[in-house]
């Protein structure tokens, strides 16, 4: 996106990491099971594709562990992409 010079806000939530406010309103509307990184341990030990947490309990979690948050997450608007994907950026930008 940054060789078609498209601007963007980026943010390295690692360091940053979402307030609750920001999660909500991220996650608000879609599924929060999509916004978890399958590739993390913590999803993996507690079995989350066979037994996703409720939101609040995913909320929780992504809040003290930032890496089960899928990344990079793409919103304009109200459309939301989860994890990259160059030919979704490409329809959504």
């Amino acid at each position: 996106m940054q060789a078609k010079k498209i601007p963007l806000e980026e943010r390295e939530y690692g360091k940053s990491p979402f307030s609750e406010k920001e999660l909500r309103d991220l996650v608000a509307g879609v599924e929060v099971e999509n916004f978890l990184n399958s590739r993390n341990a913590l999803y993996r030990e507690r079995n989350m594709k066979q037994k996703p947490p409720s939101r609040e309990e995913a909320i929780k979690l992504i809040l003290r562990e930032p890496n089960l948050l899928k990344r990079p997450i793409i919103v304009k608007g109200h459309q939301k992409i989860l994890g990259f994907s160059e030919a979704e950026a490409a329809k959504l930008l």
